[in-house]
């Protein structure tokens, strides 16, 4: 089995409301359970407002801290799902089940594995 994160991506400019196709909390609800059902559910969860991020850098030494995201896009990060599934077919499968499919997108990446052995002295 691997794992792979699902970035859940909604228009900048908000989400349709659900008489006009957007997802309603239930939804999301649904989607979460039969993943749990399934057995692939490792962790997941929803963002604040992007108008809530801040991002932190270190430049030549110096820490800049500025209000908002890295950058302006016409998608945000919305949330994520880690899943725990055989492969890259089973991801891409899950993701295109995703209540938000309709009108934003998902990012499938897999979670990089590093050895877990202690480096020789």
């Amino acid at each position: 089995m691997a794992q792979y994160m699902l970035l859940i991506h909604i228009p900048s400019t908000g989400t349709p409301a659900p008489e006009d196709g957007g997802a309603k909390t239930e939804d999301w609800f649904r989607y979460t359970q039969e993943l749990e059902g399934a057995g692939v559910h490792v962790a997941g969860d929803a963002l604040e407002l992007v108008e809530s991020a801040t991002t932190v850098r270190v430049r030549d030494g110096e820490t800049l801290i500025t209000d908002g995201p890295f950058a302006e896009t016409k998608e945000i990060l919305a949330g994520f799902y880690i899943i725990d599934v055989p492969d890259l077919d089973s991801a891409l499968k899950w993701a295109a089940k995703m209540p938000n499919i309709g009108y934003g997108s998902v990012e499938v990446r897999p979670v990089m594995v590093f050895d877990q052995q202690p480096a020789s002295a």
